[in-house]
């Protein structure tokens, strides 16, 4: 098995030739298949003498991987899919051929050091201070979750007497905000939005000073969304802020998918406020262009959270010498290099080609926008703040849409599954990918 034999050769060849191939040819879109299906056609593929590596590659590229939707397809519009460059997947493959290892700078301070030089320059995006830093997770889920454990550990130590500790948040905030809460076991105080979706500063200082006011509980951090999932909305940041930060509360902010934004000039001024948050996320594997899976998790006060996170025991006590150990800063030990490929697309590209593939995703977003409102059928639920367009089909019920989604994805034509928003069925486009083109929208949209 460690040995680099002529089979392992020939292997590596078969290998290098399917992502070469899949790199420079148009990704297909496939879709998924029944698991009794699949076992029909490969069986029991775990045998107590092996497939052999061509047959085991044969398997995966002929059948299994069929059975998966590519998410960097250009009609892939569901959820926030994601677009990695050729350089940042090409990168991946270095990655995953050196044996990396990214929790201590003492095992990987060449890769940490490049790591850090990326988040670096999100943290300036974000004009955050020049000693804010944090490390790469696997999504957004672990560095929210991250995030807000270190937010209560700074509540316990303000706020002893609390009875029952609170995270503040949007009722459109990301699924994730309420998994946290759920593993902290601590509560959730949802605030309503405004009209236009948003989450402002003056209703998340009523609810908590009302909270506060008729409770011993207390709020330990509040949450501001930075393009909310759905619909792509941004919270009011230097509002929510300062109703943090006046009350002596943790302000961090879920840029998942829309903080990768900051380095688009059209939309610079969306996200004002954001510099004033003790934490933040932006997910690279969404829209900046990176493979799954790396979140950038980003703190003002680094050291607060190496206190918090930092694991201890005697066989760590020789990675204790000050050096900036990755491990330190989120819930986890091992660690994978996960931010190199998207440091090494950067490096390569240059952030002005970030800034330009930014810029033509957030164009055609607004030219699908206007295409629907010209639909005779269709209706934008509202302008498209960043690159999420969300529209209802004039007289079609929850059981139409899930039809015509399932009909586009069996033509192979785009995956664009129904959600809903208010209660009631709407369609989706999350323009994440620079090889979406407003062909691809036309083309989708006329089956509608």
């Amino acid at each position: 098995m460690h040995e680099f034999t002529p089979e392992v050769e020939a292997l590596a060849a078969e290998v290098l030739a399917y992502s070469l191939d899949r790199l420079k040819n148009d990704p297909p879109l496939d879709g998924p298949r029944t698991a009794e299906d699949l076992f029909s056609e490969v069986g029991n593929t775990i045998t107590a003498r092996g497939l052999g590596g061509h047959e085991a590659l044969e398997v995966f590229t002929s059948v299994l991987a069929k059975a998966c939707i590519s998410t960097d397809h250009p009609r892939n519009l569901a959820f926030i899919p994601s677009a990695p460059s050729e350089y940042a997947n090409l990168f991946d493959l270095v990655v995953g051929a050196s044996a990396l290892y990214g929790g201590s700078w003492q095992e990987g301070a060449g890769a940490v050091f490049a790591e850090n030089q990326a988040l670096r320059w999100i943290s300036d995006l974000a004009k955050l201070p020049q000693e804010s830093g944090g490390v790469f997770v696997q999504g957004g889920t672990i560095g929210n979750l991250s995030a807000l454990v270190v937010a209560r550990a700074q509540g316990r130590k303000n706020h002893p007497g609390a009875s029952r500790w609170v995270i503040a948040c949007s009722e459109e905030a990301h699924s994730s905000i309420v998994s946290a809460a759920n593993v902290m076991d601590v509560d959730v105080l949802k605030v309503p939005v405004a009209a236009n979706g948003k989450l402002m500063g003056e209703a998340v200082a009523h609810a908590i000073d009302h909270l506060h006011a008729t409770t011993t509980h207390r709020v330990f951090a509040v949450v501001a969304t930075a393009g909310t999932t759905n619909l792509g909305i941004i919270d009011d940041l230097k509002g929510i802020g300062s109703a943090a930060h006046e009350r002596g509360i943790w302000f961090h902010v879920d840029g998942a998918y829309g903080l990768a934004a900051l380095c688009a000039p059209s939309v610079r001024s969306h996200f004002d406020g954001v510099e004033a948050a003790d934490s933040l996320i932006v997910d690279p594997h969404k829209w900046l262009f990176a493979p799954y899976d790396a979140c950038a998790l980003i703190y003002r006060e680094p050291e607060l959270a190496r206190q918090v996170h930092s694991q201890h025991a005697s066989y760590l006590d020789t990675l204790k010498d000050g050096a900036w150990s990755p491990s330190d800063y989120a819930i986890q030990l091992t660690r994978r290099t996960r931010g190199l490929p998207f440091w090494f697309s950067l490096a390569a590209y240059g952030t002005d080609a970030y800034t330009e593939a930014m810029e033509q995703s957030l164009t055609v977003a607004h030219r699908a926008a206007e295409l629907v409102k010209a639909h005779p059928d269709l209706e934008l639920v509202c302008e498209p703040e960043l690159s999420i367009v969300a529209f209802t089909r004039k007289g079609w019920s929850a059981s139409d849409y899930q039809s015509w989604s399932d009909k586009l994805l069996f033509d192979q034509i785009g995956f664009i599954p129904p959600s809903s928003h208010k209660g009631q069925p709407i369609l989706r486009f999350a323009i994440v990918n620079p090889w979406t083109k407003i062909s691809d929208i036309e083309m989708i949209l006329s089956t509608l």
